[in-house]
């Protein structure tokens, strides 16, 4: 598979796929199960980028067992389970340690039709970009660690993030979708890059298209931006052609947690992948060339 793809993938020799991806991070929300749920639907999301079934995962929590309550772990674990249960995946076994800090996460193992696996490379001049969820979550979740959210917007963007991208996965590999992956720690700009060099191509984005939770460029505004989204807007502007000023870009640059997919699709697909997925919206275009035309 191409270098910036989500997931490993071997090839069984059946028809059939393994798909293997591990995820794990540290707390991005204040409550235990939420972040539990969180940590689950993320580390699924690369079997669902790459067009497969997730059936096994193992789980990692690493815990300060002299600062914190063990009833917490146990609300990170339950949610993880929960989320997991939900997606039909099984957790066979996992490990924890004593830690400085908790992290929680999932190795998980998928399958898919050979034939099916989507990955980065593959995207060709004419196709339409879509955008299954949107964006912000990075800021949402900056505003919260810094005591400055309100409730309602942490709840949308938890929503989000909970949200699995079964559906949209399964739903690009029935339309034929050329290439996709998922947004999540380098931004959809950093995403994007990804793609358009591993197919040989540029993209355009219509940035007023692009779909954000409410009340993000609200919190943009008071200060809500991490450094590590900071990094990601840094690395791009290289290849990036725009007119826009750097608010718009650094809500496209924003790191994702659990983001949703970015698609690319033959434009004759493209309207009958949205109607399934209500929440897709068509962002841009795949166009020759290189790098990214953000207007």
């Amino acid at each position: 598979m191409a270098r910036a793809d989500d997931a490993g993938v071997f090839a069984l020799g059946d028809g059939r796929a393994l798909i293997q991806t591990v995820d794990i991070f540290t707390p991005v929300v204040d409550g235990a199960y939420d972040w539990g749920r969180i940590a689950a639907a993320n580390a699924l999301s690369d079997v669902y980028a790459m067009g497969g079934t997730p059936v096994t995962a193992l789980s990692y929590l690493a815990w300060p067992r002299d600062e914190l309550p063990f009833d917490l772990a146990s609300e990170v674990l339950r949610g993880g389970f929960d989320v997991m249960a939900g997606a039909g995946c099984t957790v066979v076994g996992g490990h924890s340690i004593d830690g400085p800090e908790p992290t929680f996460g999932f190795a998980v193992t998928g399958l898919a039709q050979t034939s099916g696996v989507l990955s980065t490379r593959g995207a060709v001049v004419g196709d339409d970009l879509v955008l299954t969820k949107p964006l912000g979550i990075g800021i949402v979740t900056t505003a919260i660690k810094r005591g400055f959210c309100p409730p309602q917007i942490a709840v949308a963007a938890i929503d989000q993030m909970v949200m699995l991208n079964d559906v949209a996965g399964w739903a690009a590999v029935a339309h034929g979708a050329h290439a996709a992956t998922d947004v999540t720690g380098f931004g959809l700009l950093g995403h994007l890059r990804e793609l358009c060099e591993a197919s040989g191509v540029g993209a355009s984005i219509d940035a007023s298209s692009v779909p954000v939770i409410d009340g993000v460029r609200q919190l943009l505004a008071a200060g809500a931006w991490a450094g590590g989204s900071q990094r990601n807007l840094a690395s791009i502007l290289d290849v990036v052609e725009t007119v826009l000023d750097e608010s718009d870009l650094r809500i496209l640059a924003d790191a994702q947690t659990s983001g949703g997919l970015l698609i690319a699709l033959d434009p004759e697909t493209t309207s009958n992948f949205i109607s399934d997925m209500s929440a897709a919206v068509r962002i841009g275009e795949i166009v020759d060339g290189g790098g990214l035309i953000v207007q």
